[in-house]
């Protein structure tokens, strides 16, 4: 079965970014399952894999724009250190959940801590945002998604 609108897949991947570092991986681990064509995934990575099948591996380069976007400097800003007061340790480097401005859970990076001045310096940028990304990939299942995995998504 070829990989199209609403199948479900699972895929093994090593992303290397421009430096050739591993910068993340499910080898070792279990597969990555997705509902293609319902944007679980990255949209240049959704792109390679359309019509690809069991078995397959290969190599994309994924450029920004069809990845996690282009870096936005107005997601990096300056708060006050007493945000974290609730974290045992924060640390530059640490991803954390904060609550955002319009009061919904926000994922940010802590860039730099100032103890002077008692401020944090966070990104909201994802951390792969405005990079160019390399992917290796196999394909490891095809198949139809099943009615409650097209209704309710992947719960694993």
């Amino acid at each position: 079965m070829k990989i199209s609108d609403n199948c479900y897949v699972e895929i093994h991947y090593t992303l290397n970014n421009e430096g050739n570092e591993v910068v993340d991986s499910s080898q070792g681990g279990e597969p990555l399952p997705y509902i293609h064509g319902r944007k679980n995934i990255i949209p240049g990575l959704e792109q390679a894999l359309e019509g690809r099948v069991a078995g397959d591996k290969f190599s994309v380069t994924i450029k920004p724009e069809l990845g996690y976007g282009e870096r936005d400097e107005d997601k990096v800003s300056i708060i006050d250190a007493e945000s974290f007061a609730g974290f045992d340790k924060i640390e530059e480097g640490l991803l954390c959940q904060i609550e955002g401005e319009d009061g919904q859970p926000q994922l940010v990076t802590i860039t730099h801590i100032d103890e002077e001045e008692g401020e944090v310096t966070i990104d909201a940028n994802h951390p792969f945002a405005g990079q160019i990304l390399n992917f290796s990939v196999e394909v490891m299942q095809v198949r139809a998604a099943t009615e409650a995995e097209l209704r309710d998504g992947l719960t694993g």
